[in-house]
C-alpha cells in the first residue's frame, strides 16, 4: 500500500495491525504524529478526518518547500568528542610514559642532575633510563654499566640492575652492573641490595659483589669511586673483567693468547695513557703485549 493511502487510513483510525506497523516505519511517521497531536489540541473533538488530512497535506507540502539546514546528529558529535578524548589521552599517556635516556661512549664520563637534584656520574659505556613525569611518585632509574650516585634525601630511591635492586633514602654509593659482574659500594649512609629474594644492608665503607653468580662482601675506603679521579682500581677481580674495563676506557679490542683470564688481579690502571695502563696490568703476571694498530691489542704469556 502506498504511503498516501496509509496516511488516510491512519487519520481515519482504520489501519490494521500490520498496516499500523508498516505506517510506523515510515520516515515521516514521527512528524505526522506531532502535527496531528498538535491539531487535536486546538480543534473541536469532532474534527473531520478528511479535513485533517488536507491540513496535514498542506503542512507537509509547506515543509517540503522550506529550506532545511541539517545539523550534525548527536551520534556524529559523540564520535568527534570521542576522537578528541582519545587523542588527548594518548598525548597525556605519551608524556607520562616518556623516558629520559643518558648514555656515555667509550672513554667518557658524564655527570647529570636528576629531577630531585640528586646527581649521577656515569662511567664509560654506561646508560641510565628514568621518567621525569613519574619522579615525584617514584624515584627510580635503570642502570646498564657503572654509575656513582649522590642521592638527595627524600622518598625511597631505587637503582634497577639486571637481577637486583639497590635502594636508599639519601646517601652516596656506586653500582657496577655489567655482564657476569655486579657490585655495590656504599660511601655514605645506608644501602639495601635486594637480589633473588634476599636483602643485604650495607653501611658506609662496605661492598657487595657478585661474580659469576657468587656473592662476596668486602670493604672500601674513600668517599667516591676511583674512576672519577681518572683511574680504574680492582680488588681480587678476574683479569677478564679488568681487560673489559680497559676496552671501555680506551675504545680498543684486547685479544688474549695462551693466558688464564680468570686469574685474579689487584691493582689499578690510569684512564688517560694506554701504554702505561697495559704495563700496570701485564707486569704483575709477566705478560707481554703488542699494539697491532690504533685499536687492537694482543696480550700473551712471555714464557
Amino acid at each position: 500500500m502506498d504511503n498516501e493511502k496509509l496516511l488516510r487510513k491512519w487519520l481515519a483510525n482504520k489501519l490494521t495491525d500490520s498496516e499500523k506497523k508498516e505506517f510506523e516505519r515510515m520516515d515521516d511517521y514521527e512528524l505526522n504524529k506531532r502535527i496531528v497531536d498538535s491539531a487535536r489540541c486546538f480543534k473541536a473533538p469532532d474534527f473531520s478526518s478528511e479535513e485533517s488530512y488536507k491540513a496535514l497535506r498542506n503542512k507537509l507540502d509547506n515543509r517540503k518547500n522550506t529550506k532545511v539546514v541539517k545539523l550534525a546528529s548527536i551520534t556524529t558529535l559523540l564520535k568527534i568528542a570521542a576522537i578528541f578524548l582519545i587523542f588527548f589521552s594518548a598525548v597525556q599517556l605519551y608524556r607520562y610514559n616518556r623516558f629520559t635516556v643518558v648514555e656515555t661512549e667509550a672513554g667518557q664520563i658524564a655527570t647529570l642532575k636528576l629531577p630531585d637534584s640528586s646527581s649521577v656520574s656515569l662511567n664509560a659505556l654506561s646508560k641510565i633510563t628514568y621518567s621525569k613525569s613519574r619522579w615525584k611518585n617514584k624515584r627510580s632509574v635503570e642502570l646498564e654499566g657503572e654509575a656513582f650516585f649522590e642521592v638527595a634525601k627524600g622518598a625511597r630511591f631505587d637503582v634497577l640492575g639486571q637481577d637486583a635492586i639497590v635502594s636508599v633514602l639519601g646517601t652516596k654509593f656506586s653500582v657496577n652492573n655489567r655482564e657476569n659482574y655486579f657490585e655495590v659500594k656504599c660511601f655514605e649512609g645506608l644501602v639495601n641490595v635486594s637480589r633473588n629474594g634476599e636483602n643485604q644492608e650495607l653501611s658506609a665503607g662496605k661492598t657487595y659483589r657478585v661474580i659469576n653468580n657468587t656473592v662476596e662482601l668486602g670493604v672500601t675506603d674513600g668517599d667516591s669511586p676511583d674512576w672519577l679521579s681518572n683511574f680504574s682500581s680492582f680488588n681480587s677481580v678476574p683479569l677478564l673483567q679488568v681487560l673489559n674495563e680497559m676496552e671501555r676506557q680506551y675504545n680498543v679490542e684486547i685479544v688474549t693468547r695462551g693466558i688464564d683470564a680468570q686469574r685474579l688481579f689487584t691493582g689499578s690502571f690510569v684512564n688517560d695513557n694506554l701504554e702505561q695502563a697495559l704495563l700496570s696490568v701485564t707486569i704483575p703476571f709477566s705478560f707481554e703485549f703488542e699494539i697491532e694498530n690504533s685499536n687492537k691489542i694482543i696480550i700473551y704469556d712471555s714464557e
